[in-house]
C-alpha cells in the first residue's frame, strides 16, 4: 500500500507540471483576441458597442425585434433582469441584466460570478446598434465585488507590453468578451432568424483570422426575412472584383423555364413567396445555356421595395465570386423550396444601384422585378 501511494504521488508530480504548461500554451494560442482592445473604453468607462446593417427594414421593425428578443433573453434569467425604458419613436429600449458567468465548473467545485449589466438599443431605419455597458461583478456570493473598470481593462488585465494577460484577471475578461459576444449573436438573429446565422458565422470566420471578437468586429449585415421599404442609394460604389468560377447550367434559363408557371404583377406577389428558411435562392446569368451562371445566394435574400418598385434584395456570402453580378444588368432569381428540384417563383430582374459591402460582410444585390412568374 505504502509503494503504491508512493507511485500515485510520483505520478502526479510527473503529469502536473507537464498539464500546466500545456494550459498556458494553451492560452497564449487562444488570448489573441482578448488583448489590447479587446475591451473598448469611453471616457474611462468599458462600453461594448455593436452595429447592425439591415438593408430595407424599417425603424419599427428593428425596434419590435429587438424589444422582444431583449425582453425574452432577460426573462431568462428568472430574476430582477428586465427591460426598464423604451421609446417608439425614438426607437431606444433599455434594459438590465443579472446572471451568473461560469468560468469553470466540476463535481467538486463551481467558481462562477454574478454579472450586472445595462443594455441598450438604439434602432433607425435600416440599422441599430446595441451597447452593454455599467457592467459590475458580485463573486463569491457578494463577498467581492468589482467593476470592469477596474478588473478587466487594458490597464489592469494585461501584462506592461499589452501581449499577454495578466494571470489571475485573465479568467475575467475572457468570459466577459464571450458573454457580450453571445449577446451580438443572439441580436442579429433576432434581426433574421433565417440568415442572421449564417451572416454571423462569416463574420466569425473573418474574425478568426485576425483574432478579435465578434462584438469588436465592423457591422453585422443582416438580410430581412420580410418584405421591407428602402430608399435607393444615390450612386453605385465602385469595388473590386475578383474572377469568378461559372458553374455547370443544371436547367435552361429563366426565359425557357416559364412555362407551367402563371405569370402575376410584380407588385403583386404574395410576401411570403420566398422564405429562405424553407428553401434556396438561385440566381441565374445569361440567357444561353452554354453561356449561363447559376449561383446560390449563400447568405439569403427576401421581397421587398426600392423607390417604390417590388425588388428582391439577394445576399451572396464573402466568399462567394461575384465578378458575373457586377457584370450582368439582367439576371433571373429562382426560388426553390426545401428538396425540390423545381422552382415555385421565377423573377426576371434588373439589376438596381446597390451599396459596396464592408470587407469580410455578405454582398448585397437589389434587383427590380420585371416579370413574376409563380407555380
Amino acid at each position: 500500500m505504502k509503494n503504491l501511494t508512493q507511485f500515485l504521488l510520483v505520478l502526479l508530480c510527473v503529469c502536473l507540471p507537464a498539464t500546466v504548461f500545456a494550459d498556458q500554451n494553451k492560452d497564449k494560442d487562444d488570448d489573441s483576441k482578448y488583448l489590447a482592445g479587446a475591451v473598448p473604453e469611453v471616457d474611462g468607462k468599458v462600453v461594448f458597442t455593436k452595429e447592425f446593417s439591415i438593408p430595407g427594414m424599417s425603424q419599427e421593425e428593428i425596434f419590435k425585434r429587438m424589444q422582444n428578443w431583449m425582453e425574452a433573453r432577460l426573462k431568462k434569467n428568472e430574476n430582477t433582469s428586465r427591460v426598464v425604458y423604451t421609446n417608439l419613436e425614438e426607437g431606444q429600449i433599455v434594459g438590465t441584466g443579472d446572471e451568473w458567468i461560469v468560468f469553470s465548473s466540476s463535481a467538486l467545485s463551481l467558481d462562477r460570478t454574478k454579472i450586472l449589466y445595462q443594455i441598450s438599443v438604439v434602432c433607425a431605419p435600416e440599422k441599430c446598434t446595441m451597447e452593454v455597458e455599467k457592467i459590475r461583478y458580485n463573486y463569491r456570493e457578494g463577498k467581492e465585488k468589482y467593476t470592469a473598470e477596474e478588473w478587466i481593462v487594458d490597464k489592469y488585465a494585461l501584462n506592461k507590453a499589452k501581449t499577454k494577460l495578466v494571470r489571475g484577471l485573465a479568467k475575467w475578461r475572457r468570459k466577459t468578451v464571450d458573454f457580450v459576444d453571445d449577446l451580438a449573436t443572439g441580436a442579429a438573429e433576432a434581426l433574421s432568424a433565417s440568415t442572421a446565422k449564417k451572416a454571423t458565422e462569416a463574420v466569425q470566420a473573418e474574425e478568426k483570422k485576425e483574432e478579435k471578437s465578434v462584438i469588436n468586429s465592423g457591422p453585422i449585415v443582416i438580410a430581412p426575412k420580410t418584405a421591407v421599404e428602402v430608399k435607393a442609394p444615390a450612386e453605385t460604389t465602385k469595388t473590386t472584383v475578383i474572377p469568378a468560377t461559372p458553374l455547370t447550367p443544371a436547367t435552361p434559363a429563366a426565359s425557357n423555364a416559364v412555362s407551367g408557371y402563371k405569370e402575376v404583377a410584380p407588385d403583386q406577389l404574395p410576401t411570403n413567396a420566398i422564405q429562405m428558411g424553407a428553401g434556396k435562392l438561385v440566381l441565374v446569368i445569361g440567357s444561353d445555356a452554354f453561356n449561363m451562371t447559376m449561383m446560390t445566394a449563400n447568405a439569403g435574400g427576401s421581397l421587398g421595395k426600392s423607390s417604390g418598385k417590388p425588388v428582391i434584395f439577394s445576399f451572396l456570402s464573402p466568399d462567394q465570386p461575384y465578378e458575373q453580378m457586377e457584370k450582368a444588368e439582367t439576371y433571373t432569381v429562382r426560388f426553390y423550396p426545401a428538396n425540390q428540384t423545381e422552382p415555385s417563383v421565377v423573377l426576371e430582374c434588373k439589376k438596381m444601384p446597390s451599396q459596396a459591402p464592408m470587407d469580410g460582410q455578405p454582398r448585397m444585390y437589389v434587383g427590380e422585378i420585371v416579370k413574376a412568374f409563380v407555380k
